[in-house]
């Protein structure tokens, strides 16, 4: 007799240990929609924050999922899915519930299902939020273990270059890239490189807003710079080529793991780096992309180091690297 298949939603509230800002934003806490669905004595899960600038929030994840629970229920697959819903953070954790499913089911990680090479920890960039520069320079002292750092940036220009000057007089040693989060107009882009390529900067993430990524055209630079709201998705990916060196995979904006690994290997093929990324999330959301991960050139998967607590277990952090143990998600209770 087969199992009827179920699912459960709900949602989930990760408070900051302190608040976090971006340019235009300030966040405190992070909150999130969960799917569970359960098959028998197996289940899968998935995580979602949604995408704030998309609007994709608790309400809108949720009501997503719920228009899909009949089809889900009555045993749509992942390629189904891709057909029911647009990307958006709900498919994201419907998705990712339906990748551990399966992997309980046919007693195999998700890895060696999604043919991904065998997990390994990875160097991971830690972010550090847009404030005073001193302020950000002692944030980066602080963090002795990382090997990565990621600078939020505001728009600010003058701010800006003394943000990025404090912190790199504070960590000659490190790896910086930074993110822009919109926050420039095409005429400063000249100078923002001239600042970023005088401190070692090592990559700049969407310094135009999106719609406006023809400001990139002729710009003379020698820093990559990466496309993150100016990608959401797998169908954005060639217009990319000849703008943007690199694109920046969030499972959340993109609609799950399923999509971001056609995302990536396609960015790969036509010469782009790639990038996976978070919207800050637990460690659930941190598992499915830690897989993605291991395609990617540059890991920024620190969101449970903003929280003032996580699940357990969680990932850790050592070294400069994420970890990602096999109880989190992913793998068969077998090898969990």
């Amino acid at each position: 007799m087969t199992s009827r298949r179920t699912l459960d939603v709900r949602v989930e509230r990760f408070p900051y240990a302190k608040p976090f800002r971006i340019t235009g934003h300030v966040f405190t806490e992070t909150a999130v929609v969960v799917a569970e669905i359960a098959e028998g004595p197996h289940r899968g899960r998935g995580e979602a924050a949604g995408a704030y600038y998309l609007n994709d929030d608790i309400e809108t994840m949720t009501a997503a999922i719920e228009r899909v629970r009949g089809a889900i229920e009555t045993g749509a697959d992942r390629a189904g899915l891709q057909q029911l819903l647009p990307p958006c953070g709900g498919r994201n954790a419907l998705d990712c519930a339906l990748w551990e499913l399966e992997a309980q089911q046919r007693g195999r990680p998700v890895w060696q299902l999604a043919d991904l090479p065998e997990p390994r920890p990875l160097r991971t960039t830690i972010t550090i939020g847009a404030d005073e520069p001193r302020v950000m320079a002692d944030a980066a002292t602080a963090l002795a273990d990382a090997t990565t750092l990621k600078l939020k940036l505001t728009g600010e220009a003058a701010l800006d270059a003394s943000r990025v000057a404090a912190v790199r007089a504070a960590r000659p040693d490190c790896w910086i890239g930074v993110d822009a989060n919109q926050g420039y107009a095409a005429e400063a882009l000249p100078a923002l490189f001239a600042t970023l390529e005088r401190h070692g900067v090592a990559l700049l993430e969407q310094p135009l807003a999106r719609g406006d990524e023809a400001g990139l055209d002729g710009v003379k630079r020698a820093i990559p710079v990466a496309a993150d709201e100016s990608a959401l998705s797998l169908a954005e990916i060639d217009g990319l080529v000849g703008r943007f060196d690199m694109v920046n995979i969030k499972l959340d904006k993109c609609g799950g793991l399923t999509e971001g690994i056609a995302i990536a290997r396609r960015a790969r093929a036509l010469g782009l780096g790639v990038m996976v990324g978070n919207m800050m999330g637990s460690s659930l959301s941190m598992a499915p992309s830690f897989l993605l991960g291991q395609l990617c050139s540059v890991v920024d998967l620190d969101g449970p180091t903003f929280l003032a607590r996580d699940r357990e277990p969680g990932v850790c952090y050592r070294d400069g690297n994420i970890h990602c143990p096999a109880e989190i998600w992913g793998f068969p209770r077998s090898c969990a």
